[in-house]
């Protein structure tokens, strides 16, 4: 899977002033992105705000990034519950005719027990037309997907083909990297510590700065890569801020502000999410007005 090797971004999902999608900063996001030389797109996962919109909505976000993408990067799909019949319904009925691979979230809320998650992705695998990009992140789910579990699902199952870890525990990462299947891909899910877990053998990351700053954040990970790590940790140092920044008030309530900044949509999200303060606001804007990387 080299395809999923390198910078993954989670697009946003604008919307305009009355809170409907705006297809026309989608456009221009995905072009922003492709331009700034990301290796995949991943389309309606958290950063999306995907629990806030209609089925419709959703189908239109698919098609405005499939046709603005043209086939040009992979493109990956979020399709997760905490509900497993429901997942395997979504399998059966959506049309997943233009993505190369699904993204499916550890079941959230219900807090299931290591072999609970087990048998949710076991049930996905067995389902799934697509290869399966499973996604730990304990800070929604309030459940970790420990390392055991990882790799005893990566050894049963040639379809789930990578984890994206976003623990925030780089030793449980390393863990990962140091036992998994030769294949299995270990995708960054935290922005801030990427660049050590490319160094540690992991694959890349699925970045949320990345989608606004494609070209430095991609460069970074390519770097890492290739093991050129004082060039590839003067990009990191150079983005630290912006990444707390983006994270201070809420995704994707920060990286909407800073597209705000960049003149690429609306910093407009849907409750329970509200936007950004004015401090924030200004600190955000006065970081894109003085990048220069």
């Amino acid at each position: 899977m080299k395809q999923f090797i390198g910078t993954g971004v989670a697009l946003i999902t604008p919307f305009q002033s009355d809170f409907s999608v705006d297809t026309e900063a989608l456009k221009r996001i995905v072009e922003h992105n492709i331009k700034g030389g990301v290796e995949y797109l991943v389309v309606l996962g958290t950063t999306a705000e995907t629990a806030t919109l209609t089925h419709e909505e959703q189908k239109l976000v698919k098609k405005t990034v499939i046709e603005t993408n043209a086939g040009r990067v992979p493109l990956v799909l979020g399709v997760g519950s905490n509900n497993t019949q429901q997942v395997l319904d979504s399998l059966t009925e959506e049309n997943l005719k233009g993505f190369d691979a699904i993204l499916s979230v550890s079941p959230y809320y219900n807090k299931p027990t290591q072999e609970g998650i087990y048998q949710h992705f076991k049930a996905i695998a067995q389902k799934s037309p697509l290869p399966i990009i499973i996604y730990n992140v304990p800070g929604r789910t309030s459940s970790n997907m420990l390392p055991a579990t990882v790799l005893r699902l990566a050894k049963d199952f040639k379809n789930i083909i990578g984890i994206k870890e976003a623990s925030g525990n780089l030793v449980q990462a390393m863990e990962i990297i140091k036992q998994k299947p030769k294949d299995f891909l270990v995708i960054s899910g935290d922005d801030i510590i990427t660049l050590p877990m490319v160094l540690a053998g992991g694959a890349g990351v699925i970045s949320v700065i990345g989608e606004a700053y494609p070209k430095a954040f991609s460069d970074m990970v390519r770097l890492g890569l290739r093991r050129k790590v004082d060039e590839a940790f003067q990009l990191h140092y150079s983005l630290t801020d912006a990444i707390d920044m983006i994270f201070e008030q809420g995704n994707p309530c920060g990286i909407k502000e800073m597209f705000q900044a960049m003149n690429l949509c609306q910093n407009v999200v849907r409750l329970p999410l509200v936007p950004v303060n004015d401090d924030l606001k200004n600190r955000i804007h006065q970081f894109v007005e003085n990048y220069t990387n």
